[in-house]
């Protein structure tokens, strides 16, 4: 089920209305309703994955209880590898069988050993990535003795199967959402009212920006070599905020419904295209999977505490892995190393956490070299998204070679229509309306003491944004990150 689509806009208010009127009275009702609705709402796609959420569910629990039981490390380590052996064997089926199969055929063509391939028709099941990474921190939790196993099934059901963040995150650690599923939730206006302006702000993001940036930057994509490197530059642009908007447009709408059931999930982006290095582009850039790589993966590696041979190998790991776990191709991988070569020399010269504070936080007004970085961290960012939206390495270098070529300097031989000038513009109103707003969590919170915003100029600017998702929206696109 689509939040952008009439499916969601008629399920969300029955399930709301059921959830405080007959399920607020107990919490195991409240959870249980959650996971009935989370079922339908995942099962809306295909029902016959609902089996994979179930089957996950299960195991973590019951591992979880036997961790609880057993204090003998073999016995614990052994049980935390059958839900890591579980977990990603399960993702790793359904998400990287043909990948891995493909290149172990083509590095056997290459020696001139020809094999028959038997590539299966995988359907991979949607947001398969996110709910194993989930469930996952718990049982590592768990096993690292920093949090109790739970005994109610339902509530850890909850935990999984939550259906605003089931399929597109953010990734939430048990230990910050697992006991909010654990205490009765009670209905406070104020947070409703808060989580349906930012649903809004959510769906502007989406529906408005993201979904009209999609047509540019698929036009200029998927017919690459027809376009000159000014306007190449374009397609890169469209593409930058086009998943922008898809993503953290799905993580507003996502953590706004949330609310509205009495549920605080974390923050998973923080502006990151006012990020002026590469570092803190990737402190506010899915926060929740950044974090999560780092205190499960990274830190364990040994993070930045050896020499510089370990700190370059574990930055490589986890961009790596980061870039292979969007998807089963070479040009995830291959963002993923431009991503940690760009980090690597602020690594290197400790100054990737000099920028830890918000740009401009005095003034509304950059400095020359905020600015400055801002756009240098911007062009490289711009830079990696060609090979993440690339159909193939090969294409992200003609891309690449159309780009730094003497045309970049030509006027863009694009059809700059109305709906191109439209869209630009909405690409502006994102831009501003959120640098104005950096300080807070999203904009339109009205809550900035900056702001003293009049309650008709609120009810204006809801309505005059309610127009324009209704009128100028790009069509009811599925989210990028449905993919991964």
């Amino acid at each position: 089920m689509l939040f952008n689509s009439i499916d969601f806009a008629v399920f969300l208010p029955i399930v709301f209305a059921i959830y405080w009127v007959i399920g607020a009275k107990n919490v195991r009702y409240q959870n249980l309703l959650i996971v009935i609705s989370s079922y339908v709402f995942y099962g809306w796609w295909d029902w016959r994955f609902l089996s994979l959420i179930a089957f996950s569910t299960l195991v973590d629990f019951s591992i979880g209880r036997l961790l609880e039981r057993n204090k003998e490390h073999r016995k614990r380590k052994m049980l935390l590898g059958v839900s890591v052996l579980v977990n990603l064997g399960f993702l790793g089926f359904f998400k990287y069988y043909n990948f891995f199969l493909d290149n172990f055929i083509s590095a056997f063509s290459f020696f001139g050993y020809q094999l028959h391939q038997n590539s299966l028709e995988i359907v991979l099941p949607v947001g398969i990535s996110f709910y194993t990474f989930q469930t996952l921190s718990y049982t590592i939790d768990v096993y690292r003795k920093e949090l109790d196993a739970t005994h109610d099934i339902v509530a850890f059901s909850a935990y999984v199967s939550f259906f605003p963040q089931l399929v597109a995150g953010p990734i939430e650690r048990a230990s910050q959402l697992l006991p909010q599923f654990s205490n009765r939730r009670y209905f406070d206006y104020n947070d409703a009212v808060l989580g349906l302006r930012q649903m809004l702000w959510g769906f502007f993001k989406k529906m408005v920006v993201a979904d009209n940036c999609a047509r540019f930057a698929n036009e200029i994509f998927n017919n690459s070599q027809d376009f000159n490197g000014s306007a190449l530059v374009l397609g890169s642009l469209f593409f930058a905020f086009q998943i922008y908007g898809d993503f953290s447009g799905y993580s507003d709408i996502a953590i706004g419904t949330a609310r509205l059931f009495g549920i605080k999930l974390m923050r998973n982006f923080a502006f990151p295209y006012f990020s002026r290095d590469m570092a803190e582009f990737w402190r506010r850039w899915h926060i929740s999977l950044s974090t999560w790589f780092r205190d499960y993966l990274y830190i364990p590696l040994g993070g930045s505490r050896g020499g510089t041979s370990m700190k370059i190998r574990n930055t490589f790991i986890i961009f790596i892995i980061s870039g292979f776990w969007h998807g089963a191709n070479w040009t995830f991988i291959a963002w993923g190393a431009l991503n940690a070569l760009f980090f690597l020399p602020l690594m290197l010269a400790k100054k990737n956490r000099i920028n830890m504070n918000i740009v401009a936080f005095e003034t509304n007004v950059p400095s020359l070299k905020e600015f400055l970085s801002i756009l240098l961290t911007f062009a490289l960012t711009l830079l990696a998204w060609i090979f993440f939206r690339a159909d193939d390495l090969t294409h992200a270098f003609q891309y690449l070679n159309g780009v730094f070529s003497p045309s970049f300097f030509q006027v863009p031989n694009f059809d700059m229509n109305w709906k191109f000038f439209q869209t630009i513009f909405f690409i502006s109103v994102l831009v501003v309306t959120e640098w104005f707003y950096r300080t807070h969590e999203f904009p339109f919170d009205f809550q900035n003491d900056r702001f003293k915003v009049s309650r008709p100029i609120r009810f204006l600017v809801y309505v005059i944004l309610v127009i324009v998702i209704v009128v100028y929206k790009g069509g009811q696109q599925e989210f990028i990150y449905f993919q991964f």
